[in-house]
C-alpha cells in the first residue's frame, strides 16, 4: 500500500475490493445468459465504486494514532458492514425475499460458515458462485488478519503458539522485525505473502475437480469452499459430484490447509520451516480422524451385524472412507458429506451422530486457518495441562521442567486456553438461551449455536432440516446467528478488546 491508497482507510480499500469483484458474477451471468442477475452486479459494483471513491477522499488522512486498534476495527466492520454491501445484488435478484435474510445470508458467506437461507433452486448459478467468492474473500481476510492483527495481539490462538515471539523472551531480534514493524506495513507483508498461495491452492483444486469431471462453475464454487471451509455449494454436494469419490480425496487433501497454517506458510516469526510431521496441530487431527472414524466405523460394524449386513464388504470400505472424510470435514469446520456418509448410515441401519458433529465441529481446527471453533491447539495445551495435573496426584513434589511438551507452551498460555474454553462455552449456553427465548426449541437452539460459534453452518442445515430451513427461522433467531457468527469468527477475546478502555487511550 503505498501512495494515496495507503492513506485510506482500510475498511475503505476492503469494501472496494469487494465491490469490484462483484464484475466477475456479473460477467458470469452475462456469458450465461442470466441478463437480470448480470444487470444487478453490474450496477450494484458501479454504484458502490463510485461512493467508496468519493468516501475514500472524504476520509483519506494521515496515519491513525493507534493502527493495530483500527485495523482491529477493520476486521470487525469486515464482517458486519460488509455483508450489507455484499446483500445488495441478492436483494435485487432473489425474488419475495427481504434485505435482512439476505444480509444474514452474507454474514454467513463473509465469516466462512456456510449455509443457506434459500432453497438452492431459488438462486441461480451466478448468484451461488457470488456466495462462494464473497466467503472465499472473508477467508482470505482471516489469513491476512490473523499474522498482521491478531498475532501482535496475542489473540486468535496465538496466545498458546510457541512461535509467536511476544510471549517467547530472547528471540533474535531479527525474528521480530514484523512485529515491530508499522502494522499496515504488516497487512502489506502479509498479503504478498499469503494472496498468491490461497489464490494457487485455489485454482489448483479446481483444476483438478474439472479434470474429474465436475461442471466449471460447481468445481470452482467447491474449491472456493473448500479453502475458505465455507461448505458453501450450488446445490451440487461432493455426495452428488461427478468428480465421485476421487473428487472427494482431492478436497480431504486441501482440507489439511485448514489444519495447520504450517502447511500453507512459514511462521513469521519463525527461523525456519518446522517439520511438518512434529507439528501439533497435524498430529492431534490425526488422531481425532483416526480415533472417531474407527469408532463410527465399528458402531457402523455393530449396526450392520445386526441388521444381517455384515457380508456386504463394498458398504464396509464405504463406510470407512464416508466417516474419515466426514470427520476431516467437520473438524475442519467445513460440513461437506461424503457419498459414503448417507450409505454408511444404511449400511449400519443407525442414524446421523449429530453429537459427535457437534463436539468435533466445537474442537476445531488450526489457528490462523479459516477454520473455526476453539482450535486444535488450545486443545493441546488443555490436554497437556490436564495431564499434568494428573501427574501431580500421584506425584505431588514433582517439578516440570523447561523441556517437553509444557515447556514448548508459552507462558500464560495454560491461562490463556482455559479463559477462552470457558467464554467459549459461556458463550454456547447464553447463545442457546436467546435462541430458545425467540421460538427455538433445545435441539436446535443447541444445533445452531455451535453452529454459528465454530462457522460450521452445514451443520445447522443437517439439525434443521436442509438447505432452506433456516429461512423459517423467526426474524429474532436470525438476528442472534448472524450476530453470532461474528462472534465466532472473531472470537470473544478480540471484542473484548475491542471494549477494553486502556485499548482506546492513546
Amino acid at each position: 500500500m503505498t501512495g494515496p491508497l495507503r492513506r485510506v482507510p482500510l475498511p475503505v480499500l476492503l469494501a472496494g475490493t469487494l465491490a469490484a469483484s462483484m464484475y466477475l458474477p456479473a460477467i458470469h451471468a452475462s456469458v450465461t445468459d442470466a441478463h437480470a442477475e448480470a444487470r444487478a452486479f453490474f450496477y450494484s459494483a458501479t454504484l458502490l465504486l463510485a461512493l467508496l471513491a468519493a468516501l475514500g477522499v472524504a476520509t483519506a488522512r494521515r496515519a491513525s494514532s493507534n493502527v493495530t486498534r483500527s485495523h482491529l476495527l477493520a476486521l470487525f466492520a469486515a464482517f458486519t458492514v460488509l455483508p450489507a454491501m455484499a446483500a445488495l445484488p441478492l436483494w435485487q435478484i432473489v425474488a419475495d425475499t427481504r434485505f435482512l435474510n439476505t444480509y444474514v445470508e452474507m454474514v454467513a458467506a463473509m465469516t466462512t460458515t456456510g449455509g443457506s437461507l434459500y432453497a438452492p433452486e431459488r438462486l441461480g448459478e451466478s448468484v451461488h458462485l457470488w456466495r462462494a467468492m464473497v466467503a472465499w474473500q472473508g477467508g482470505l481476510v482471516v489469513w491476512v488478519a490473523a499474522i498482521a492483527i491478531l498475532a501482535p495481539l496475542n489473540l486468535g490462538g496465538f496466545e498458546v503458539s510457541e512461535g509467536n515471539p511476544s510471549i517467547r523472551p530472547g528471540l533474535d531480534p531479527d525474528r521480530t522485525r514484523d512485529r515491530t514493524a508499522d502494522p499496515e506495513m504488516r497487512v502489506v507483508r502479509a498479503v504478498q505473502a499469503l494472496l498468491p498461495t490461497y489464490v494457487a491452492l485455489t485454482f489448483l483444486l479446481w483444476g483438478i475437480l474439472v479434470w474429474l469431471g465436475e461442471g466449471g462453475t460447481t468445481a470452482l464454487i467447491h474449491a472456493m469452499s473448500t479453502l475458505s471451509t465455507s461448505g458453501i455449494t450450488d446445490g451440487t454436494g461432493l455426495a452428488d459430484s461427478a468428480a465421485a469419490i476421487p473428487g472427494e480425496m482431492a478436497v480431504a487433501l486441501f482440507l489439511v490447509f485448514a489444519l495447520s497454517r504450517q502447511t500453507f506458510t512459514t511462521d513469521m516469526n519463525a527461523e525456519r520451516i518446522r517439520n511438518l510431521g512434529r507439528d501439533r496441530e497435524l498430529r492431534i487431527a490425526g488422531l481425532i480422524v483416526l480415533v472417531v472414524t474407527a469408532a463410527l466405523f465399528a458402531r457402523h460394524w455393530i449396526g450392520a451385524f445386526e441388521v444381517d449386513a455384515i457380508a456386504d464388504t463394498g458398504a464396509a470400505f464405504g463406510a470407512l472412507w464416508g466417516s474419515a472424510f466426514t470427520v476431516l470435514s467437520f473438524l475442519t469446520t467445513t460440513g461437506f458429506e461424503s457419498a459414503h456418509w448417507q450409505q454408511a448410515q444404511d449400511w449400519s441401519g443407525l442414524g446421523t451422530p449429530t453429537v459427535l458433529l457437534l463436539g468435533l465441529a466445537v474442537f476445531g481446527g488450526g489457528v490462523a486457518t479459516t477454520a473455526g471453533g476453539v482450535k486444535l491447539l488450545r486443545i493441546y495445551t488443555l490436554y497437556e495441562h490436564g495431564r499434568r495435573e494428573m501427574n501431580l496426584l500421584v506425584h505431588p513434589s514433582s517439578v516440570v521442567g523447561g523441556k517437553g511438551a509444557l515447556g514448548r507452551i508459552p507462558k500464560g498460555g495454560i491461562e490463556g486456553a482455559w479463559v477462552f474454553f470457558m467464554l467459549f462455552a459461556t458463550s454456547i449456553a447464553g447463545v442457546t438461551l436467546l435462541m430458545t427465548l425467540a421460538g427455538l426449541d433445545f435441539e436446535g437452539g443447541l444445533a445452531l449455536a455451535v453452529a454459528c460459534l465454530t462457522t460450521t453452518g452445514p451443520l445447522a442445515e443437517m439439525v434443521l432440516g436442509g438447505q432452506g430451513a433456516l429461512n423459517a427461522l423467526p426474524d429474532p433467531v436470525k438476528i442472534i446467528a448472524a450476530l453470532t457468527m461474528v462472534l465466532g469468527r472473531l472470537e470473544t477475546l478480540a471484542l473484548i478488546a475491542l471494549l477494553n478502555p486502556d485499548f482506546w487511550r492513546d
